[in-house]
C-alpha cells in the first residue's frame, strides 16, 4: 500500500509560532514527507514553512488566537474551526489521513463533520487533557464547563488517538476506556545532543526557558533562588523568554533580594540559547502545566539536569528521574524548590554525565520517527477493515 496523503490541522506553525506543540506538528509533517507522503499543513494565514520544508502550508484563517495574558480566545477557536470545516468540505476526498490537534477541541469536530461519508481516517492528537477544575480555572465557570464537556465528547472522535505522554494517555483512558492511543516519542525533536556532557559555567547559574505566562510560575524562581543561595552563595539565574508575567517575575526578584543576580535575557537567538543550555548548572522549570516538557530534553541533550515540580497537570515530571537527570520538587515553596536546585547543582559532573546518558538512551526509545511509522501502520490496519 502506498504512503497516505496526509493533512495536519493546527493553528500554529513552528518557527513562526514558538512552543512544544508547534515543533511536534512541524516535525511530524516533515517525517511524513520524508516517507513519501504528500502533506498539507492546514493552519492560519501568513505562515511559511520555508522553501525546503517538503510539505505545503495551507492558510485558512487570519487572526490572533490568544489574548494579552496568553489565554486562548473562544472567538478565535470558533473562527479557526469554521475555516477548517469549510476547507475539508471543499477537499474532502484529497487525503487518506488527517491528523488534527485537539487544542482547541473544536478542530476535532470540524474535521470529523467535514469528512463524514469519506474513507479518510481521522487521528486526533491530544497535547493535554484537562480536568473540569482546570478548565474552570483557565476559562471561567461557563466557558470552562462547556470546554470540558466538548473535550469529553471529543475523545470519542477519530479512529486513531495520539498523546504526548503516558500521563495524558491515562487521562484519555478515563473517558474512552477501550482506546489504544499512541504515545508519541518526542525526545529526538531536540537533535542528537553532545557526545559528552561539558562542564557548567563558573560561577554556576540556573536557567529558565519558556513563555512568561501564569502556568509557567516563573515568579516562583526568585524566592527559590534566594533559598538555594544559602547553600550555594554564588548561584545566579538567567531567564530566557518573555510574556505577560515578566514584570511580576522582576518584582519577585526584587522582593526576594536577588534582583542583582537574576538576568532577564528576553527572547534569545538559537545559538545563544544553545550556549545557555550547555553552560547552565541546572534548568529550572517550575511550571504547573506541561503536555510533555520538551525543554527538559533540550537541557539533557547538553548534559544539563532539570528541576521540575510535581503536579496533576505536569507531564514534564515523567521525564525526570531523581538523581539521574535532575530532581522533581514536591512544590514551588521556596525551601522545597530551592533544595531541589541545590541537589542538582551539587550533583556536579557525575549528574551531568548521567543526564547525558539518559538523553542518549531516551532519544532512541522515545522517537517521533518511530511514532510516525507506528501511526502509518495503524492507518493501514484501520483502512483495510
Amino acid at each position: 500500500m502506498a504512503e497516505p496523503r496526509v493533512a495536519i490541522a493546527y493553528d500554529c506553525l513552528f518557527p513562526i509560532d514558538a512552543g512544544g506543540g508547534e515543533r511536534v506538528y512541524r516535525r511530524m509533517a516533515e517525517l511524513f514527507s520524508e516517507r513519501g507522503s504528500a502533506v498539507d499543513y492546514v493552519t492560519r494565514r501568513g505562515r511559511d514553512a520555508g522553501p525546503d520544508a517538503g510539505f505545503d502550508v495551507v492558510g485558512v484563517w487570519s487572526g490572533d488566537i490568544a489574548d494579552a495574558s496568553g489565554t486562548r480566545k473562544m472567538s478565535s477557536a470558533v473562527g479557526f474551526a469554521l475555516a477548517v470545516f469549510r476547507h475539508f468540505v471543499r477537499h474532502r476526498r484529497e487525503h487518506d489521513l488527517v491528523v488534527v490537534a485537539a487544542l482547541p477541541v473544536l478542530n476535532v469536530f470540524a474535521v470529523r463533520f467535514a469528512l463524514l461519508g469519506t474513507r479518510t481516517v481521522v487521528a486526533t492528537d491530544w497535547l493535554e487533557i484537562w480536568t473540569w477544575r482546570k478548565w474552570r480555572a483557565y476559562s471561567g465557570a461557563l466557558v470552562g464547563t462547556v470546554a470540558f464537556v466538548l473535550q469529553s465528547l471529543g475523545v470519542h472522535v477519530g479512529r486513531i488517538q495520539t498523546v504526548n505522554s503516558g500521563f495524558t494517555r491515562d487521562r484519555l483512558l478515563r473517558y474512552r476506556r477501550r482506546a489504544d492511543p499512541i504515545v508519541l516519542g518526542l525526545v529526538d525533536l531536540v537533535g542528537e545532543g553532545t557526545d559528552a556532557a561539558g562542564e557548567s559555567a563558573t560561577p554556576p547559574f540556573a536557567l529558565f526557558v519558556g513563555r512568561h505566562i501564569p502556568d509557567k510560575r516563573l515568579e516562583a524562581l526568585p524566592p527559590a533562588l534566594a533559598a538555594a543561595r544559602l547553600a550555594v552563595p554564588g548561584l545566579a539565574a538567567v531567564v530566557a523568554g518573555s510574556g505577560p508575567e515578566t514584570d511580576a517575575a522582576r518584582r519577585a526578584a526584587e522582593a526576594a533580594g536577588v534582583a542583582d543576580v537574576v538576568r532577564f535575557a528576553g527572547r534569545v537567538p538559537d545559538d545563544e540559547l544553545e550556549r545557555l543550555m550547555g553552560d547552565a548548572a541546572v534548568l529550572v522549570n517550575p511550571s504547573a502545566r506541561e503536555g510533555f516538557g520538551l525543554v527538559v530534553a533540550e537541557a539533557a541533550s547538553h548534559g544539563t539536569p532539570s528541576v521540575v515540580v510535581a503536579g496533576e497537570d505536569n507531564a514534564a515530571a515523567e521525564l525526570v528521574v531523581d538523581g539521574e537527570n535532575g530532581y522533581v520538587a514536591a512544590s514551588v515553596a521556596p525551601d522545597v524548590l530551592g533544595a531541589a536546585i541545590v541537589r542538582a547543582v551539587e550533583g556536579g559532573e557525575p549528574l551531568r554525565r548521567s543526564t547525558a546518558a539518559w538523553f542518549s538512551r531516551e532519544r532512541l526509545t522515545r522517537s517521533l520517527t518511530g511514532s510516525v511509522a507506528e501511526l502509518v501502520e495503524r492507518w493501514r490496519a484501520v483502512s483495510s477493515r
